[in-house]
């Protein structure tokens, strides 16, 4: 099936979705666009395949009826990701009970000290890489995985992810930090693993 029109934007398609209410085509070429992101970030907050292509559904069915309150001047794609992040963290509290405490209630006092480069994009451009993305991300607590996906990979400010997880700033920071650390160290585990495991079958 072709897109509805591919040289159309995200916005455009999604005015087109308002003015043509009949037509599902400008909605389903946004959904091809989208999915795969969509299932992809779903996937690495839920930790289960199956969830991430309920969730994803969800997600693209609440975007389509909220249509009519979409802002065609903000970009389509962060309207979609705040619906996305909000459907997936009520799974969260649902699903596992979670409560986002503020376990690290000291106040931050060196914000400099916590800065370190992004990981997750950096290393999920590469395809091969992929699966042993998500492989580490679900070795994760959900205390750190959370707000590192949401930061790394849905590209929230630390003010964002506060508010969406109801913890005070210095956590989200100290959070992410630790996230980003624990990342790098079971990632690299990973590739040695992965490495001895290939120079065995030489």
């Amino acid at each position: 099936m072709s897109d509805f029109d591919a040289e159309l934007s995200d916005n455009d398609l999604a005015v087109q979705c308002r003015v043509r209410r009949h037509d599902p085509r400008p909605f389903e070429t946004l959904v091809r666009r989208h999915q795969g992101f969509v299932v992809a970030n779903c996937r690495m907050l839920s930790r289960s395949a199956t969830d991430a292509e309920d969730l994803a559904q969800d997600v693209f069915v609440k975007a389509y009826f909220a249509l009519p309150r979409y802002e065609p001047r903000a970009p389509f794609l962060g309207w979609l990701k705040t619906i996305k992040v909000n459907h997936c963290l009520n799974h969260l509290r649902k699903a596992r009970r979670a409560t986002f405490v503020d376990v690290d209630g000291d106040v931050v006092s060196d914000v400099e000290a916590l800065s370190t480069e992004p990981e997750v994009d950096r290393i999920v451009e590469a395809e091969d890489a992929r699966e042993r993305v998500v492989r580490v991300l679900d070795r994760l607590s959900d205390t750190v995985r959370v707000p590192l996906v949401l930061c790394d990979a849905d590209g929230l400010s630390y003010e964002e992810i506060a508010e969406q997880l109801g913890i005070g700033l210095s956590a989200v920071k100290m959070r992410i930090k630790r996230g980003r650390e624990e990342f790098r160290r079971l990632y690299a585990l990973e590739e040695r693993a992965e490495s001895a495991s290939m120079a065995g079958r030489a």
